[in-house]
């Protein structure tokens, strides 16, 4: 009887405590950067723009490709870096002729971080900030959100953001590829 007792009693105080955990974190912890990258619940709807790049669908994206001069593909979706390298935890799949920059879609990244995309990026260009580069990741990711402002930030003039990426990619039908990161330089 005692241990039913305990339980009943701790039920409504460990309710208690579930609830206010979450409102607890979300007060220290805040969505976006004093720079304005996001930086939590990177997983979540996503606005219809992001600043410094133009919004597209999968038929504008295909559009694109099939003009005078395509763009770079760039998938952004995160891969786990464990003892200085990538861990292949599981299969990931990109969009044919995508360069996918693992990490570099973190609300705050590490000079290492930095350094990776920006030597991709001008690598991918061809140090043309005006060559046109699409930036994605999967649907209601905010990785690639950020990875195209802070593009936008490093110079580079002609950005898309596939908003609904490889989840929009593979309903549409459209092939895809195994993947595996850029190495880190």
């Amino acid at each position: 009887m005692s241990r039913l007792l305990a339980a009943l009693l701790c039920l409504p105080l460990l309710g208690l405590c579930l609830l206010q955990t979450p409102n607890a974190l979300a007060a220290e912890e805040p969505l976006f950067s004093a720079d304005g990258y996001r930086l939590t619940r990177q997983r979540s709807p996503t606005p219809a723009t992001v600043d410094g790049a133009q919004t597209i669908d999968t038929a504008a994206l295909q559009r694109l490709l099939a003009g005078q001069q395509p763009p770079v593909l760039i998938d952004v979706f995160r891969r786990a870096w464990l003892h200085g390298q990538f861990a292949a935890d599981e299969a990931h799949h990109n969009i044919p002729g995508s360069l996918w920059l693992a990490n570099v879609g973190d609300g705050q990244l590490a000079p290492q971080w930095q350094d990776y995309f920006a030597h991709y990026l001008d690598q991918a260009s061809g140090g043309d900030r005006a060559r046109p580069l699409v930036f994605y990741c999967k649907s209601d990711c905010w990785l690639s959100w950020n990875a195209s402002k802070r593009a936008a930030a490093l110079g580079y003039t002609r950005l898309y953001w596939y908003r609904d990426g490889i989840d929009a990619w593979q309903q549409a039908g459209l092939p895809v590829q195994d993947a595996t990161p850029a190495p880190l330089p």
